[in-house]
């Protein structure tokens, strides 16, 4: 049985104003996997006409939290997940929409099992940014931990 992931998108709106604020579009969402999209807005170009580079890594951080909020939900009462590093790689000018797919690089039972054994469990997201060709524009890892409410 799968679990509903329905909540992702809504509790990300109302976590990180950001998320609203730019458009960011949750497509596809589950325990281990997410898609956002992000509309061309003129507002959010730079100087070559596409979305600036912080709005590009924003909405592959974003893509990040939001398949971490998905794995992690039962358990966020008891953790708060923070970002602990982040990489990104711009392979392409990014140039119209852009989606990200961000994918849980650990397995999440592997996670709550360290949290569980009274560590701070780090793990990595992958991100991959595509335009709307599906081109790759660039690809990012956010390393996450779950810190435990004291």
């Amino acid at each position: 049985m799968s679990a509903d992931h329905s909540f992702v998108a809504e509790a990300m709106k109302q976590a990180v104003p950001w998320v609203g604020t730019t458009g960011v579009e949750f497509l596809e969402v589950s325990g281990d996997r997410v898609v956002t999209g992000l509309p061309d807005r003129e507002d959010l170009h730079n100087h070559i006409g596409g979305p600036h580079a912080a709005v590009v890594f924003g909405v592959g951080e974003t893509a990040s939290g939001a398949v971490v909020m998905a794995a992690f939900a039962p358990h966020l009462e008891r953790a708060t997940p923070l970002v602990v590093r982040s990489e990104i790689a711009y392979r392409k000018p990014a140039l119209g929409p852009l989606r990200a797919e961000a994918v849980l690089g650990r397995p999440a039972a592997d996670v709550v099992a360290e949290l569980e054994g009274g560590t701070r469990p780090e793990f990595p997201v992958h991100v991959t940014i595509t335009n709307a060709e599906g081109v790759t524009t660039g690809e990012m890892t956010v390393v996450w931990t779950l810190r435990p409410n004291r």
